[in-house]
C-alpha cells in the first residue's frame, strides 16, 4: 500500500546556522541557532488518541491517523522525505533570574510542513530523546505529562486562545523514572510522546540567546522571523523591528486576557515559554481555576513566591515583554519607543481586563470608576467564600434580571451549585447580595436585552474546561489502559460553550477528594 507523505519547506534550518558538531551529546552551542537531532527509536508505539482538527492543518484525514504508519511517524521511528529532524538553541529568564543555554532538551524538531492552503506549521516531537540541550536530562517523557499537554492543547483552540495544537500521543512501549513531586521517591512511569503543531516555536528566549552573543547572529535570527513568521511587515529596519514588538505585545496581552477569562494559570511564565506569536506554549504545571483565587498557583515550585499565580500573569507577561525590549536594543537602538510600547502593552491589558470582566458580567461596554468598583466587590465576596469560577459565571447568565422586582433570594439560589460549601451566611452572605442588587441594576442600565446579555455571556464564560481532576481520572484510566474518558473529554472539550445534554458530570465542582491530591490542587514541572 502506498504509504501518504507531506511537503516540507524548512525555512529555520535553510536560512540559520548549524552546529557544526554532529554527535548527540550535552554541551553549550554557541553561534549556531540549531543541532542535527535524530528522534531516539522505541519499542511498542501505541496511538492513544489524535486531534482530527489538527490532522487537517498538515492535510492528514482520519483515516491517514489511523494507521501504523501515521504511528511510527509522530513516535519518532519512521522518517518522513523531506523531514530534517533538530533542536533549537535558546535562553531564558526562569523564575526571574537569566538561566543562560536552555534550548529544546526534550522537543526534536521534524521539519515545517506547507499545506494545500499554503499555511506553514512546524511539526515537533516532545519526549523523542535527547538533544545537545538536554543537560543531565534523558529528553524524554511519560504519558501523566503528555495526556494532559495533548488535551489541553486542544482544549485551548476549542476555546478560541490562541495556542499551539496537539497532533497525537503515542504510547512507547516503555518506562521512564521520573520523581513526580522532587520527593526523593522516583517511579517508573510510562513513556510517551505528543506531537504538537505551531506556525512557528520561536520563543523570547531564542532572541534574547543570540542577542546574549553578537549582533550579527541576533540579526540574522531576527530577520529570519520576519521573513517567516511576520511576512506582512517590510524590509528589516529599526522601525520595523519596533513594529514586530509592536505586535508581540498586543498578540500577548489577548492571550492572556483569555487565560483570565476562562481561568488558566499557565503556572511556569518564564520567558523561555513565551511564543513570539502571543501562543500558549508548553503545558508544564498548568491549571484551571476551581474556587476563584488571584494568588493560586498550580506550581509547587512556585508555592511560595507565587509568581506566576493566577493574578500575576498580567504582570509577569510585561515584565518578560520587558526582557524581550532588551533583546531587540540593539537592533533598535533607540530606548524610548521601546518603553512607549511596553507602557501602552500595560495600559491595553488593564483596558482588556477590565472590557473582558464585564462582558463574563454580560455588559456591552464599561463605564469607569463603578464597574471597578462592581468587580472588585465581586472579588471580595470570592475571597470570602469559595466559588467555582466556572459554574459561577455560567449560571449567572440565567438570572432573571428583566422582572420588575429583583428576586436576589432566588438569584444566591441560582448560583449555590456554584460554592463551596452551598450554605453560608455572616459577612459573606451580606456581601453577596450586596453584589447582586449592584449587578442586577448596572444590567438594566445596559443597552443589552436580557437575551442579548445571555449570547454574550455564554459566548465568553465557558460551561465545560479541562478541570483538574478530570484530567487526572484521564491519566490513571489512561495509565491502565483504558481511554474511553481521554477521548469522551477530548468530544466534550471540542464544544466548551455548548449545553450538551447528557455531559453535566463534566461541569461539577471539585469533588473533596481532588482538593489536595496530587495532580489536581498541586503540580510539578517533572514531565
Amino acid at each position: 500500500m502506498k504509504q501518504w507523505s507531506l511537503v516540507f519547506d524548512n525555512k529555520f534550518v535553510q536560512d540559520l546556522p548549524v552546529d557544526p558538531i554532529i554527535e548527540n551529546y550535552p554541551r553549550q552551542v554557541r553561534g549556531a541557532c540549531f543541532s542535527w537531532v535524530t528522534p531516539q527509536q522505541v519499542s511498542m508505539p501505541s496511538l492513544l488518541a489524535y486531534s482530527k482538527e489538527a490532522a487537517e492543518l498538515i492535510d492528514l484525514s482520519e483515516s491517514h491517523c489511523q494507521t501504523s504508519y501515521f504511528t511510527e511517524v509522530f513516535s519518532g521511528n519512521t522518517q518522513l522525505d523531506g523531514m530534517q529532524p533538530y533542536a533549537s538553541s535558546y535562553g531564558g529568564h526562569q523564575f526571574g533570574n537569566w538561566a543562560g543555554q536552555l534550548g529544546d532538551g526534550r522537543a526534536i524538531n521534524l521539519g515545517e510542513v506547507c499545506n494545500q492552503k499554503g499555511q506553514r506549521w512546524a511539526v515537533q516531537l516532545k519526549g523523542a530523546g535527547p538533544t545537545p540541550y538536554s543537560r543531565t536530562a534523558d529528553g524524554l517523557a511519560v504519558l501523566r505529562s503528555s495526556l494532559r499537554e495533548f488535551l489541553c492543547s486542544e482544549a485551548m483552540y476549542h476555546l478560541g486562545i490562541q495556542t499551539t495544537r496537539a497532533l497525537s500521543l503515542i504510547t512507547t512501549g516503555e518506562q521512564v523514572m521520573r520523581d513526580v513531586m522532587y520527593s526523593g521517591d522516583p517511579q517508573l512511569e510510562p513513556g510517551a510522546v505528543v506531537c504538537r503543531l505551531a506556525p512557528s516555536f520561536t520563543r523570547f528566549g531564542h532572541i534574547q540567546y543570540y542577542a546574549q552573543q553578537n549582533e550579527a547572529l541576533l540579526k540574522q535570527f531576527v530577520d529570519h522571523t520576519l521573513r517567516v513568521d511576520f511576512p506582512h511587515l517590510s524590509d528589516p529596519s529599526p522601525s520595523v523591528y519596533l513594529q514586530l514588538f509592536e505586535e508581540v505585545c498586543l498578540t500577548s496581552c489577548t492571550m492572556v486576557v483569555n487565560w483570565m477569562r476562562v481561568g488558566f494559570v499557565h503556572g511556569v511564565m518564564n520567558t523561555d515559554n513565551m511564543s513570539i506569536l502571543g501562543l500558549t506554549i508548553d503545558y508544564g504545571p498548568y491549571g484551571w481555576l476551581e474556587a476563584f483565587d488571584i494568588n493560586w498557583t498550580p506550581n509547587t515550585t512556585d508555592k511560595d513566591y507565587k509568581r506566576y499565580a493566577y493574578g500575576e500573569q498580567g504582570k509577569i507577561t510585561h515584565w518578560n515583554l520587558y526582557q524581550l525590549a532588551n533583546a531587540l536594543y540593539p537592533l533598535i537602538k533607540d530606548a524610548k519607543p521601546l518603553e512607549k510600547l511596553l507602557d501602552d502593552y500595560a495600559d491595553n491589558y488593564a483596558s482588556q481586563w477590565l472590557l473582558m470582566m464585564m462582558e463574563k458580567l454580560g455588559c456591552s461596554s464599561v463605564i469607569t470608576g463603578s464597574d471597578s468598583d462592581l468587580i472588585q466587590q465581586l472579588v471580595d465576596f470570592f475571597k470570602l467564600h469559595e466559588t467555582d469560577m466556572t459554574i459561577f459565571f455560567r449560571r449567572l447568565a440565567d438570572l432573571p434580571l428583566d422582572q420588575e422586582t429583583f428576586d436576589v433570594a432566588a438569584a444566591v439560589k441560582q448560583l449555590t451549585p456554584a460554592f463551596y460549601p452551598e450554605s453560608f451566611e455572616g459577612e459573606a452572605e451580606a456581601l453577596l447580595i450586596s453584589w447582586l442588587n449592584n449587578y442586577a441594576k448596572r444590567c438594566r442600565a445596559d443597552v443589552l436585552m436580557p437575551v442579548e446579555r445571555k449570547e454574550l455571556m455564554n459566548r465568553v464564560n465557558p460551561k465545560f474546561v479541562l478541570r483538574n481532576y478530570l484530567a487526572q481520572q484521564a491519566i490513571e484510566q489512561s495509565e491502565k489502559g483504558d481511554q474511553h474518558l481521554l477521548n469522551e473529554l477530548l468530544d466534550v472539550l471540542k464544544k466548551p460553550y455548548d449545553e450538551q445534554p447528557g455531559k453535566e458530570h463534566f461541569n461539577q465542582k471539585r469533588p473533596e477528594w481532588a482538593k489536595h491530591k496530587v495532580g489536581c490542587s498541586m503540580l510539578s514541572c517533572s514531565s
